[in-house]
């Protein structure tokens, strides 16, 4: 009889055991797994593959997944295919989760991407025809971006109200009558033949081949609302690797990454 006891408890001890190491195993692989980030092609993307070395150092595993337009990223956040993504600003993303209740928000600023007018057939805004066919985002809040740049370089007058959803419909004053065309900002640099002048996002202009600062025939100013943040889920953001991924970010490696490789083209925002 105390023979069978003690097996009995010597069998619940070990059960208690393994049922713990599997338990450890499992928070384990949770502290060590790999954060996705989603950005877009051309300077997150470059941006990020050295964040992904610099928080290397610290115990943060990144795999930086690239995207070629702007709504994948945040769907694949909401989702959790993503634990992270670096490619908006606040008012792209105050838009999104307006229109699609995504449960995602910032965590930190990163860099802004002044935007920038280019053209192939002019070399000074001043020199756009009357009628010129000018290529748009056709996103809301880059959309309504460019229609207030366009405003503040006096080609159009907006409706005062319009401000930062501004669209080709709150034009009151157009003295050249640009014919606007609205297409997916991935799709600007491709179609830049095609038009008279088009507004370009600097991460899509800069993977195209054009430097903003030489190429543009105008670029916003540095000072605007449109600073790039980095995003998480809502139920993330007091996870200890995101202040690690923050942390990667804002370290002078990358603030010198960033002067170094874009000029001033792209400015760090930390």
């Amino acid at each position: 009889m105390t023979s069978k006891r003690n097996f009995l408890q010597k069998s619940i001890s070990f059960a208690a055991f393994s049922v713990f190491l599997l338990s450890s195993g499992t928070l384990s692989a949770q502290e060590n797994k790999t954060i996705k980030v989603g950005v877009t092609s051309g300077p997150h993307a470059q941006i990020f593959e050295q964040v992904k070395k610099v928080a290397e150092k610290d115990g943060l595993k990144i795999q930086v997944i690239e995207f070629g337009d702007y709504v994948q990223p945040n769907a694949a956040l909401a989702a959790g295919d993503l634990d992270a993504n670096s490619y908006q600003h606040r008012p792209y993303l105050d838009a999104q989760v307006k229109d699609r209740g995504y449960k995602i928000g910032w965590v930190a600023d990163t860099v802004n991407f002044p935007i920038g007018i280019y053209s192939k057939k002019f070399k000074k805004l001043e020199d756009i025809p009357q009628g010129a066919r000018f290529g748009v985002p056709n996103d809301p809040t880059n959309g309504g971006r460019v229609l207030l740049l366009l405003q503040s370089l006096g080609l159009i007058k907006l409706k005062d109200n319009a401000g930062l959803k501004a669209t080709p419909l709150d034009v009151v004053s157009n003295p050249k009558k640009l014919r606007f065309v609205e297409l997916d900002a991935a799709q600007l640099p491709r179609s830049l033949d095609d038009m008279d002048a088009s507004a370009i996002n600097t991460n899509f202009a800069i993977s195209a081949g054009l430097n903003p600062k030489k190429d543009s025939i105008a670029l916003e100013s540095a000072n605007n609302p449109y600073v790039n943040i980095l995003v998480v889920r809502d139920a993330d953001k007091s996870k200890p690797w995101v202040a690690q991924l923050i942390k990667a970010y804002h370290s002078e490696e990358i603030r010198k990454f960033i002067e170094n490789q874009f000029k001033g083209s792209v400015i760090s925002a930390f």
